[in-house]
């Protein structure tokens, strides 16, 4: 026997447990050493089996917008799955240059939407994949008109499709081409600095009526898109109307399966500031039944001074607070609303420019983040294979289709 020879053969059940367990850049690497391996690390067995391990082990994603610069960078951290957790690291990923638009992005099941991007000297609209930096661009709808949209994943079809107010479009089904849909309600408008939240194939987002106004001057509402069957309805948003004067301080989330409107505020308690959580929870969509809660957060110095926001609610129930720009240190708070618990977890890993006062970032945090090859290889976003672009992270150019997933 050649002693400076080994082969080992291993059972492809064995070797998909193995890659299972790994991060997709290193699936994406191990791609490229053997046919054998590319062959079963392609196959739509390791794709299901890939995603339900991940599903094990959510992470937070971390947009982060630096206009100053026009670029947006993308990172993500294991989501804190022990109370005794003190600290994170980070994992770069990616980034997107090109003038960014001010418009919030929007996410859906791993990928972000972005308004208005200028890349090779046109605006577009972009559908991005942090973890590897592809996208592909959609036609605008108007020329005279900004897009405000959302990126939605239809369950039953298990296609992504753009949504703009009355405007439709579906990735995957040939010609990328919006469709306008016939909405009876008035005229109405999304509230551009406010994010709306995907549950079980329905989206749901704070909007304003154009026509008809109050007191506090602009009627809102809350639509409920129906992804699959490309129904409306309109909830009554009267309730927040004290709290609408300033929409970006109410975030909608999906508190386990169900609708939930938060509103975080500073409060003195005994002389001391702390941080007040109001939850409302829509219990009964058809009757429209709302449930309203509101907790005192245990003391916390820290979050009492910053700046924060609401990121999500994860899947067991812990409600997730941001801090809302990039700084050293760098915190992720975790409030669970049974146990009244708060959890300060440390975010290590933006780097020294993100990290300094003049050179933040915005930050765009969404909880339960689960990797999924099937994205990783675009077969959901691209109608062709054409219409499929990646920047380079080293000379941010365009690079070929065939290229994508492979160099990481």
């Amino acid at each position: 026997m050649d002693r400076g020879k080994m082969n080992v053969s291993l059972p492809t059940d064995l070797i998909r447990e193995i890659f299972a367990r790994l991060p997709s850049k290193s699936v994406a690497r191990f791609r490229t050493l053997s046919k054998q391996w590319a062959s079963i690390l392609r196959s739509t067995d390791f794709t299901k089996l890939f995603l339900s391990r991940s599903s094990n082990r959510p992470r937070l994603l971390f947009a982060v917008e630096r206009y100053k610069c026009n670029e947006w960078q993308f990172f993500s951290s294991p989501q804190s799955q022990n109370r005794y957790e003190k600290s994170a690291h980070l994992e770069f990923h990616s980034k997107f240059s090109g003038d960014v638009s001010h418009y919030i992005c929007s996410y859906a099941s791993g990928l972000l939407y972005f308004p208005a991007v200028h890349i090779v000297d046109t605006e577009t609209i972009v559908i991005c994949n942090p973890i590897t930096g592809m996208y592909t661009g959609l036609p605008v709808i108007m020329k005279d008109r900004r897009s405000r949209g959302f990126l939605v994943f239809d369950p039953v079809d298990k296609r992504f499709k753009a949504f703009d107010t009355h405007f439709i479009l579906t990735l995957g089904s040939g010609e990328l081409k919006w469709r306008e849909k016939n909405i009876p309600c008035p005229l109405y408008e999304r509230c551009s600095s406010n994010q709306g939240i995907c549950i079980n194939g329905v989206l749901y987002y704070l909007a304003k009526t154009v026509l008809v106004e109050t007191v506090f001057g602009l009627t809102f509402l809350i639509v409920r898109f129906d992804v699959s069957s490309e129904e409306f309805k309109f909830i009554d948003a009267a309730r927040f109307n004290d709290r609408l004067k300033d929409p970006t301080r109410l975030s909608l989330v999906n508190y386990m399966g169900k609708l939930g409107v938060t509103d975080c505020n500073c409060v003195d308690a005994g002389g001391r500031r702390t941080v007040e959580l109001c939850l409302w929870v829509l219990e009964d969509v058809e009757k429209l039944e709302w449930v309203k809660y509101v907790y005192t957060l245990p003391e916390n110095e820290v979050l009492a001074s910053c700046e924060f926001s609401v990121a999500g609610v994860t899947a067991t129930g812990d409600i997730v607070l941001c801090m809302k720009y990039t700084c050293k240190p760098y915190y992720v708070f975790y409030f669970n609303p049974e146990k009244k618990t708060l959890q300060t977890v440390e975010i290590q890993g933006f780097g020294a420019k993100l990290e300094e006062v003049e050179n933040r970032g915005e930050v765009f945090a969404y909880v339960d983040y689960v990797e999924d090859l099937s994205l990783n290889d675009a077969k959901q976003l691209k109608s062709s294979i054409s219409h499929v672009k990646s920047l380079c992270p080293c000379c941010q150019k365009l690079v070929q289709p065939e290229n994508i997933g492979e160099v990481v």
